[in-house]
């Protein structure tokens, strides 16, 4: 009886490092979890108007709710940017193992590195300071007619095209979006 209890001890106690690692040490790496709801995936691509023509860049593509769904529904051409390991092992796994793996690349790394010029849609459920880091990059490399959309937080300065409040989503078109 006692192997049976010290064997499950050591199951749960597992279980919570992974989960303890997957949720909080995420920090570390500068990103918490917390992953962009259904509803607010479909909002976001929608809003974008995302198509076959287009290519998404994912910041912060977590498991990738926004990656596979683009890729798959929506038919575009997906970069997923994720700094995370384990968050990454998961996405290649899920590529590897999925469908639409021919119209889906990922980049394990700092997002702020990223060259913004090929995308026409970036999503984003990012934290306000990376939103206000992200900014200047955007002004400088986006094209025009270049869609942002965003998932509970704002870029600061910029005005969203529109707004959906269901689903604390925005969206922007570049360089519609700059205040003046």
């Amino acid at each position: 009886m006692l192997a049976v209890d010290l064997e499950v001890a050591i199951v749960l106690l597992v279980v919570v490092v992974v989960i303890g690692y997957f949720v909080f040490a995420s920090f570390a790496f500068g990103a918490g979890y917390q992953p962009t709801p259904r509803r607010s995936v479909e909002t976001m691509l929608r809003l974008a108007e995302v198509g076959p023509r287009d290519t998404v860049f994912d910041l912060g593509a977590g498991t990738g709710a926004i990656v596979f769904r683009a890729a798959r529904t929506y038919r575009a051409t997906v970069l997923g940017v994720e700094v995370e390991p384990v968050r990454m092992g998961i996405l290649r796994l899920r590529r590897r193992f999925g469908s639409a793996a021919d119209r889906i690349s990922l980049r394990w790394g700092n997002l702020f590195s990223l060259d913004f010029r090929p995308a026409t849609v970036v999503t984003a459920f990012l934290w306000p300071g990376a939103m206000a880091r992200l900014r200047p990059k955007f002004e400088a490399e986006l094209r025009p007619g270049a869609r942002v959309v965003s998932h509970c937080h704002a870029i600061p300065g910029w005005t969203p095209t529109a707004y959906d409040a269901a689903t604390d989503v925005y969206l922007y078109r570049w360089p519609e979006a700059r205040r003046t």
